[in-house]
């Protein structure tokens, strides 16, 4: 056995924080042992099949596209190609990493030798209830002890966030079994040309748009700075979707000018980090719920900023207190308070010898700590520790 699968329910490649995850995870471990097979989703723009050469060996991808059918279905039909993949090459995989329970009921749920670790960036039976509003308790709880198998039957989990690995162990998960493995940025050696439509001033917000990311919060700030109609605010989605539109008519109760508020989708990386690096401040304004405080994140908006020199407000959060110190590397406002982020972001303004000052120390500890450089180590380390600790290959059947 040689090779390696890397298992995501998420569509790649696309600008999305899992897409960008995935493009730094995958490579390291298919790197580790000379290529390997890589299973996501796809769409009519992207190839089901395709093979991508490496220095270092040749990684397949192979992708599974069904835009039609909805959130179950879709994951069902995954979890059935992800079956017939592992029944063809199953007997020719040392180590098989998923991200989620879709990936992992089907690496998990057969006789196996290869090792197995599953990554837990996000729990489904925690998010799907506000995203998928239709899904019955039932399903949920099904989803839930779908959960509860991969956790207790793969060798290793790697989380991103104390949070998240606090919250697995208060469910029974061994803290032994788990790795924190941050997330990352890339530092930013040379600041990017200014977007030739950008506006002269402007704030940014770059990331999705589901209720907890704090955008309404964002929005209503924003409304409160009328008085500097020379201020505009970018934001940079991944897509033009049911959030975008939700958070567009609330825009427009707000009374915000229309001229002021720039809405920016699906950008290239290049087109995203030049409209970040020329902002006069960008916001992580991540709402106080259960998703953040109890499940844990690592906002890659919040390392990019850093990365790229920009000061930063965010919500004083546990999860945002792992990455960022108040008054240091950025400043931190009490969660879901308008009036409190519109006060920060007028200080910040009005100091720009601080706000640059914020901006510089960022860039200093993503490039001291949170590099994706450091970030891979810790996977890589991750990856010694379960060869170093699985005794013997494992048979595990899956009941029910």
């Amino acid at each position: 056995m040689s090779g390696a699968l890397y298992a995501a329910f998420d569509r790649f490649p696309t600008r999305k924080g899992a897409s960008v995850h995935i493009a730094h995870f995958a490579p390291a471990l298919f790197e580790r042992f000379g290529g390997g097979l890589l299973a996501v989703l796809g769409d009519a723009e992207l190839p089901l099949h395709q093979f991508e050469k490496m220095p270092w060996g040749q990684v397949e991808i192979v992708r599974y596209a069904q835009p039609d059918v909805n959130f179950l279905e879709r994951a069902l039909g995954y979890s059935a190609m992800l079956s017939e993949l592992l029944d063809e090459r199953g007997d020719d995989l040392a180590l098989c990493h998923f991200r989620d329970p879709w990936g992992g009921v089907p690496i998990l749920s057969r006789p196996h030798r290869y090792a197995t670790v599953f990554e837990v960036n996000a729990l489904p039976s925690l998010e799907l209830a506000s995203r998928h509003p239709s899904l019955s308790p039932r399903v949920l709880e099904k989803i839930h002890a779908h959960e509860r198998f991969c956790l207790e039957a793969c060798d290793r989990i790697v989380t991103p966030s104390r949070i998240t690995a606090r919250m697995l162990e208060v469910s029974g998960v061994p803290a032994g079994k788990i790795s924190v493995v941050p997330n990352g940025a890339r530092p930013c050696d040379v600041k990017p040309a200014r977007p030739a439509d950008a506006p002269q001033n402007y704030l940014i917000y770059i990331g999705a748009l589901q209720r907890w990311q704090g955008v309404d919060t964002l929005l209503r700030a924003f409304a409160r700075l009328a008085d500097l109609p020379e201020l505009h605010l970018v934001i940079c989605a991944s897509a033009e979707n049911r959030d975008a539109h939700r958070l567009q008519a609330l825009a427009e109760r707000l009374d915000i000018d229309a001229s002021r508020l720039h809405w920016r989708y699906a950008l290239e990386e290049g087109e995203l980090a030049a409209w970040l690096g020329h902002a006069r401040i960008s916001l992580a304004p991540l709402s106080d719920c259960a998703r953040n405080t109890v499940q844990g994140c690592a906002p890659l908006k919040i390392l990019e900023t850093m990365a790229a020199g920009v000061p930063l407000i965010a919500s004083d959060l546990p999860v945002v207190r792992e990455l960022v110190e108040d008054g240091v590397e950025g400043r931190l406002v009490p969660p879901d308070r308008p009036a409190e982020l519109a006060r920060a972001i007028r200080i910040l303004l009005a100091y720009p010898e601080l706000a640059d000052e914020l901006g510089r120390n960022g860039a200093l500890r993503i490039e001291r700590e949170s590099s994706w450089k450091h970030s891979l180590t810790a996977l890589q380390n991750a990856y010694e520790e379960l060869a170093a600790t699985r005794d013997a290959p494992r048979a595990v059947s899956m009941v029910g």
